[in-house]
């Protein structure tokens, strides 16, 4: 097993993660492993449009349909003679 040292951590965070590990009954050490395996096992989403995105973590949830807009139809360009 390897060991990390994470210095100059906000107070913040720590209290955070002191607390967040109480509430679930670890200990900070277990409780920091567990975030960073949870985030490294799921799959960076690099890359692809915003839209995509937005869809990919949408669709779960069961989706939004959103009326279309009318659209008028296109002008002739004005002449400028």
């Amino acid at each position: 097993m390897a060991i990390i040292t994470i210095r100059n951590l906000d107070e913040s965070v720590k209290t955070s993660l002191r607390i967040r590990a109480a509430t679930h009954g670890l200990s900070m050490e277990e409780e920091a492993r567990q975030i960073l395996r949870a985030a490294l096992q799921s799959p960076e989403q690099q890359g692809g449009n915003l839209a995509q995105r937005i869809r990919a973590r949408i669709e779960p949830l069961g989706g939004v349909n959103l009326a279309t807009m009318p659209r008028d139809p296109v002008r002739d360009p004005p002449s400028f003679q």
